[in-house]
């Protein structure tokens, strides 16, 4: 009994060390992100959250807000220009408060017809977890086209 107290208080323990002691990405995704605008020339802008994002088309009609649901044709790829996921030309549909943190956040700097680049550290993506195709603490760069707000 003794041993299996002492075996379950071990786990416990290194469950939560674990979690606890997940890697900080941030300097190095700023870094990433940093050497890619470089590397493309691309003018930037970066939030205070550490999104950037880069306009090339303002657009000219609505704007979204964060609890818009919109139409968007995006490609996603990761900083060396694998792509992990795209849509069609028409677009997808969604939830703005239902998607990564990125484009919650980048989308709404769009206006309908609008169009640019949204570069998203992985603490506002799948952070250090990861999902699918998409590493833990990995930069996604999305070329999005804001199709309509619904």
């Amino acid at each position: 009994m003794k041993y299996l107290l002492t075996s379950l208080l071990a786990l416990t323990l290194f469950i939560s060390c674990s979690k606890d002691d997940q890697k900080d990405y941030t300097a190095e995704n700023d870094k990433e992100i940093a050497d890619y605008i470089a590397k493309k020339n691309l003018t930037a802008h970066k939030t205070e959250s550490g999104l950037y994002y880069v306009i090339d088309v303002p657009g000219t009609g609505t704007q979204p807000t964060a609890k818009s649901n919109v139409t968007v044709a995006y490609r996603g790829t990761f900083t060396d220009g694998t792509v992990f996921d795209q849509s069609s030309s028409d677009g997808l549909s969604f939830n703005l408060y239902e998607v990564i943190p990125g484009w919650t956040e980048g989308i709404p700097f769009f206006k309908t017809g609008g169009s640019g680049i949204l570069l998203v550290p992985s603490r506002l993506a799948y952070g250090n977890d990861g999902r699918g195709k998409i590493p833990g603490g990995a930069v996604l760069v999305f070329d999005i086209k804001l199709i309509k707000v619904n």
